[in-house]
C-alpha cells in the first residue's frame, strides 16, 4: 500500500495533466484519483514485474470501440516512465492500418465491405511482425512505425510517422481486436446484425475476416507477453461511447476539410461491422486476459482481476 501512495504522489501531477488535456467542456473525467491509486498503479507495478532487462515485452491492451484504451493506455506509459523509469512505447493496432489505396484493391478482390477500416484483414499484419521482430532484435536500430489520421481515413505521410530511436523496455499494444480468436463455421453462419444480413448473405466477409484471425492475426498475438482487458457491459454501451468519441474528434480537430468523420447514422453502421468480434471478445477474452478491467455503465473501472 506504501507503494502505492509513493507511486501516486510522483506521478499525479502528470497523470492530472494528461486527463485534463483529453476532457471537453462538456465531457470530464470522474473519480479519477481512484481510477489512477486503485487500478492502474497496481496495473503498472504487474507490468513492471514483468519486465526483463534482456528483451523487449509486449503488453496488449484489448476492449471495445470507446471504451478507453487510448486514454487508460497513456496513463499507463505515464506511470511506467516516470515511477518506474521505464522505456515504454505506446502504439496502437490502428496504426498499422492499411492505406486507403490498399483497402480499395481488397473491396474490388474480395469483398465490398473491406473498405471500411477495423476488422482483421484491413491492418498490415506483416508490417507488425516486422516491427515485433526487430524490436525484440538484440542489434536494435532505429525503427520508423506508420501513424494513422482517422481524421482522413488514411496514413500520415512518413514526414509524421513515429521513429523509435532506443529499444523499448515495454511496448503497449492497443486495439479493439487485439488478443480476438476466430470462431467456429457454424458461429458465423447467424447474422448478428442487418448490414451481415444484407450485405454478406453469402457468409464471404465473415468467412475472410474469421480465417484472418485464425491465421496471421493468431501468429501477431502469440507474441503477446500479457494481455489487459477492458470489459464493458454490453454492446449498446460500447456504441454510445463511440458516439461520443467521433464527436470529441470533431471538436478537437482544426482543420475539417476533407474530413472523413461520420455522422451518427454512419458509425452505427461502422460500429456493426465491429459487432461480431466484439461480442465475441466478452467471452473469449475474459478467459485468456491476464488483467481484466470491468467497466460500468458510467465508463469507469469498476473492479479488476488479476488472473496471472
Amino acid at each position: 500500500m506504501e507503494h502505492i501512495k509513493d507511486c501516486f504522489s510522483k506521478v499525479k501531477k502528470d497523470c492530472f495533466r494528461f486527463i485534463k488535456s483529453q476532457e471537453t467542456k462538456k465531457e470530464r473525467f470522474k473519480n479519477k484519483e481512484k481510477m489512477i491509486k486503485s487500478f492502474l498503479i497496481p496495473v503498472s507495478f504487474w507490468i513492471s514485474k514483468k519486465t526483463n532487462m534482456k528483451r523487449t515485452i509486449i503488453i496488449g491492451l484489448a476492449g471495445g470501440q470507446g471504451s478507453g484504451k487510448t486514454t487508460i493506455s497513456s496513463i499507463l506509459t505515464l506511470i511506467l516512465k516516470k515511477y518506474f523509469r521505464l522505456n515504454v512505447f505506446r502504439v496502437s493496432i490502428d496504426d498499422f492500418y492499411k492505406t486507403r489505396k490498399e483497402r480499395r484493391i481488397l473491396s474490388i478482390t474480395k469483398h465490398p465491405l473491406l473498405m471500411t477500416r477495423g476488422v482483421p484483414g484491413t491492418h498490415d499484419i506483416d508490417l507488425m511482425l516486422r516491427f515485433f521482430t526487430k524490436v525484440k532484435s538484440k542489434n536494435f536500430k532505429k525503427i520508423e512505425i506508420p501513424k494513422f489520421n482517422k481524421a482522413i481515413d488514411d496514413r500520415y505521410k512518413k514526414s509524421f510517422w513515429y521513429k523509435l530511436k532506443s529499444k523499448p523496455d515495454v511496448i503497449i499494444f492497443e486495439g479493439w481486436c487485439v488478443g480476438a480468436k476466430a470462431q467456429t463455421i457454424n458461429q458465423l453462419k447467424k447474422p448478428v446484425n442487418s448490414l451481415e444480413r444484407i450485405y454478406d448473405q453469402r457468409i464471404k466477409w465473415r468467412s475472410y475476416v474469421n480465417n484472418q484471425l485464425k491465421t496471421k492475426y493468431n501468429i501477431l498475438f502469440k507474441q503477446l507477453d500479457g494481455l489487459l482487458y477492458l470489459k464493458a457491459k454490453n454492446f449498446n454501451l460500447l456504441k454510445k461511447w463511440r458516439l461520443k468519441q467521433e464527436r470529441k474528434l470533431w471538436t478537437k480537430t482544426r482543420n475539417k476539410r476533407n474530413l472523413k468523420i461520420m455522422s451518427s447514422g454512419d458509425l452505427l453502421n461502422f460500429m456493426q461491422t465491429y459487432q461480431r468480434i466484439t461480442q465475441q471478445m466478452f467471452k473469449d477474452a475474459t478467459k485468456s486476459s491476464s488483467v481484466i478491467m470491468n467497466l460500468n455503465s458510467k465508463h469507469q473501472i469498476q473492479h479488476i482481476k488479476f488472473k496471472r
